[in-house]
């Protein structure tokens, strides 16, 4: 029986055209749960074309043999820690964002991992890397305070301890354009697609760059049973972003410059926390700086950010729009009081997340709050 001989509605059902014909300048959206038997990308929980193009574009960034895209930046982290086993013994720094703080102290409480804390922009606590050390994860520039950890320097002294341990680095707020930690020998490099490369504020997403292809296929397999894939149509938004990724960049660079000039001279700040760069490791930076109001202006945030005008608030970031945040209250509000005093996090840390707006629009808005807390 051939389908002509069917049913109109049963041949209308099936009617399908040559994608073979089509032939795209963009890629189109495969909005598709399942695929033919033959096909190689079978099962949308496992595969889709739109994620693998995604992925293969990320790779060229990374320099990456492997890229393994998620739902999310905190899927990639759960996708990572699933690597560990009971007795396991995971480092992390003390500066990091808040959530993945608590995601690293409940997944060691459920699982039986030893978790340490260290300071690992002091050679002294890099020094202390214990020898039984079976995951080293950390952010560089670091959240808060945008610190520098020598990805080089914890890879030689975390294999050293123990050649087995993976080193893992959180490269959101560097990216790729501005630093490849695989090439300076970590083996994981990590970032939520929901900030820089998305940059639009209307899309979710992770990836894990990897060079070895055992580590690349357990962190799939967890994928797939876990279900973390990332769907169709936000790979199709990230992968557009990409195309403009490079540009936006050098935009907030410029942009970071600028506004961090002008804030140096600011008298109600005590002080501006600008990221280092050199040619090694961090080759360029921009987007996110902090800042801290004099100690007589400890409360000040509320009423400077409510005389902005061009500045959002909430937990955006990383985005075309620039955004202002408290720590205090914001990306580290899970943690106890205790717990942000001892990372240095008071109530007068502000971040500002610069967007493509002309600088000095921002820096007028900026100066007429500075200038409004003078008659609070």
């Amino acid at each position: 029986m051939s389908k002509s001989d069917c049913h109109p509605e049963t041949k209308a059902l099936h009617y399908r055209i040559d994608n073979a014909e089509t032939r795209p300048l963009a890629t189109p959206i495969y909005q598709n749960s399942a695929f033919t038997a033959d096909s190689p990308y079978f099962y949308t929980r496992k595969s889709n074309p739109n994620s693998v193009e995604l992925e293969c574009a990320l790779g060229i960034l990374e320099n990456a043999a492997n890229v393994i895209t998620t739902t999310t930046g905190m899927a990639a982290i759960a996708l990572i820690l699933q690597q560990l086993r009971p007795g396991d013994h995971l480092v992390v720094n003390k500066y990091i964002y808040g959530c993945s703080y608590r995601l690293f102290q409940r997944y060691a409480h459920q699982f039986n991992i030893t978790l340490t804390i260290l300071d690992l922009t002091e050679q002294e606590d890099r020094a202390s890397i214990p020898g039984d050390v079976s995951m080293v994860l950390f952010e560089t520039p670091t959240n808060p305070f945008l610190k520098t950890i020598p990805i080089r320097e914890v890879v030689d002294i975390t294999r050293d301890r123990n050649p087995a341990a993976l080193v893992v680095v959180d490269n959101t707020w560097a990216t790729a354009i501005h630093q490849n930690p695989l090439d300076l020998g970590a083996h994981v490099s990590l970032v939520s697609a929901t900030k820089y490369i998305s940059g639009h504020s209307d899309v979710m997403g992770g990836a894990l760059a990897v060079n070895d292809d055992k580590l690349a296929d357990a962190l799939r397999e967890a994928r797939f049973y876990s279900g973390a894939i990332m769907d169709p149509n936000s790979a199709w938004l990230l992968r557009r972003s990409l195309h403009t990724f490079p540009l936006r960049m050098r935009e907030h660079v410029r942009t970071t410059k600028i506004i961090s000039d002008y804030l140096l001279s600011r008298s109600e700040i005590e002080r501006v926390y600008i990221s280092e760069t050199d040619k090694d490791q961090l080759r360029a930076y921009g987007g996110i700086i902090f800042f801290e109001f004099k100690p007589d202006l400890e409360n000040a945030y509320a009423a400077f950010m409510e005389s902005l005008r061009l500045f959002d608030t909430g937990t955006g970031m990383a985005c075309v729009s620039s955004m202002i945040a408290q720590p205090w209250s914001g990306s580290h509000a899970s943690l106890s009081d205790e717990e942000k005093i001892d990372m240095g996090i008071s109530r007068s840390l502000v971040r500002l997340c610069f967007g493509l707006e002309e600088p000095n629009d921002l820096i007028n808005d900026l100066s007429n709050a500075f200038n409004a807390l003078k008659y609070e």
